[in-house]
């Protein structure tokens, strides 16, 4: 019995853990050989204890358990083994629950810093939307133009939109096509007769959701990088949703002497479709001495 205790405390609380489970092999079978080597010594020692202190060296007068080496080595041995198996399952399943828990806080750090940048992108836009609607306004304030209070009312639905709506992570596509008109309204203010915008809006169902402000920076792009040719800035919108795919076209007019055509905002929404869309998204864009155009298309997913 002591025997036997003593080569299971050494194998489930000194090889096992320090050496098996930290995948240090050799030090394992070597230590392993040792702890052997010296049990099967103590084995034989108390088979002689039995034979001269117990037995007055009585061959017959013997425990027959004890005569049997095999038999007292396997019973060791076998005890030994079924409490290291349960030791080893005991480590293991303990592991595997400290590699769940730390997964779980790798995915959990991954979405804090996935919303982190999103927030970031999202902190981008705004600034820059509203630099360019002001300077619009301001523009209109200072001719004292009748259509300075309609212009009002319309940014401040886009602000509403900017600061409360876009905060979620998905709206509804109706939304952010009512504020894309919001926004274009402003801008034929702007333009006078200088500009023509032909938008095609086809949606099967009410309940489509895309991320917010997601359409938004590639119309103000073609008003702030498109150019006026023949005296008319021409702008071309097209937008089809179903159940299984959102599909936006849009193009405006070019010219050769436009040195840049992607500012930040098409820059921003890139990475945003990368952390939003990754994977389900296709973006196309063709820029020409004529034209320059944008094609995205939206697979759905569970979230939009």
């Amino acid at each position: 019995m002591p025997t036997t205790i003593a080569t299971t405390y050494v194998s489930t609380y000194k090889l096992i853990p320090d050496y098996l489970i930290t995948k240090q092999y050799w030090r394992f079978v070597l230590y392993s050989i040792y702890t052997l080597i010296i049990s099967v010594y103590l084995l034989m020692v108390s088979i002689f204890f039995s034979l001269i202190y117990i037995s007055n060296f009585e061959y017959d007068e013997m425990n027959p358990a004890t005569k049997n080496i095999i038999f007292i080595s396997t019973a060791v041995y076998l005890v030994v083994v079924i409490v290291s198996a349960f030791k080893l399952l005991k480590l293991n399943l303990e592991q595997i629950s400290k590699t769940k828990e730390l997964e779980t806080k790798i995915l959990d750090t991954q979405l804090k810093l996935k919303e982190q940048e999103l927030n970031y992108l999202k902190m981008q836009i705004h600034p820059h939307f509203l630099f360019n609607t002001l300077n619009t306004m301001y523009g209109f304030a200072l001719k004292k133009a009748e259509q300075t209070p309609d212009m009002i009312l319309k940014l401040s639905n886009l602000l509403d939109y900017l600061l409360y709506q876009a905060e979620k992570p998905f709206v509804l596509l109706s939304e952010e096509i009512e504020h894309i008109k919001d926004y274009i309204a402003l801008e034929k203010m702007r333009f006078n007769n200088t500009l023509n915008v032909k938008m095609d809006v086809q949606l099967d169902s009410e309940n489509t959701t895309i991320a917010p402000m997601l359409l938004l920076p590639f119309i103000e792009n073609s008003f702030k990088h498109g150019s006026i040719n023949n005296g008319v800035l021409e702008i071309d919108i097209k937008l089809t949703a179903n159940d299984d795919l959102i599909y936006f076209h849009i193009k405006n007019s070019n010219s050769e002497n436009t040195s840049s055509k992607q500012g930040i905002g098409l820059e921003n929404i890139k990475k945003r479709l990368e952390l939003l869309y990754p994977k389900t998204y296709d973006l196309s864009i063709s820029n020409t001495a004529t034209s320059f155009e944008v094609e995205l298309q939206l697979k759905k997913t569970s979230n939009a």
